[in-house]
């Protein structure tokens, strides 16, 4: 059973700023369905039984080009997302992203990730539309 997806997407903004933006919590939401509002520390999550407020650490790294978040749900649960912005020119950057299973009970855990993947494919291009506009 796949337990994660990878995916990427080529935005035409030198690297530098497309990791500030991505890089900010507070922009999440301007590229995110998931996220209602964002800061350093935590952040109103959109679920399907409404808006969950979460704990939320994001760790970024400038010299290597990576964003990840990591989450805590109100059930005391955890959830990762880890993401690489690259270089692609001087001019350009490479943005991938891996997905990885939401904490669902197994049974589920097909059907979620497979929600997530068709989500996260629209999210990155509002990203990139966000970034190039």
């Amino acid at each position: 059973m796949k337990t994660f997806d990878v995916q990427s997407v080529s935005i035409d903004k030198p690297a530098a700023a497309v990791f500030d933006f991505v890089a900010t919590p507070a922009n999440l939401p301007k590229w995110t369905n998931a996220f209602r509002r964002a800061d350093t520390e935590s952040a109103d999550l959109v679920t399907p039984n409404g808006v969950a407020p979460i704990g939320l650490k994001t760790v970024a790294d400038r010299d290597s080009g990576t964003v990840d978040w990591h989450m805590t749900f109100p059930d005391g649960s955890e959830g990762t997302a880890f993401s690489r912005v690259t270089p692609n020119g001087a001019a350009g950057a490479i943005y991938s992203f891996v997905l990885m299973a939401p904490p669902v009970p197994l049974e589920m855990l097909e059907g979620a990730l497979d929600d997530q993947i068709r989500i996260l494919a629209r999210e990155l291009v509002a990203l990139k539309g966000q970034l190039e506009g």
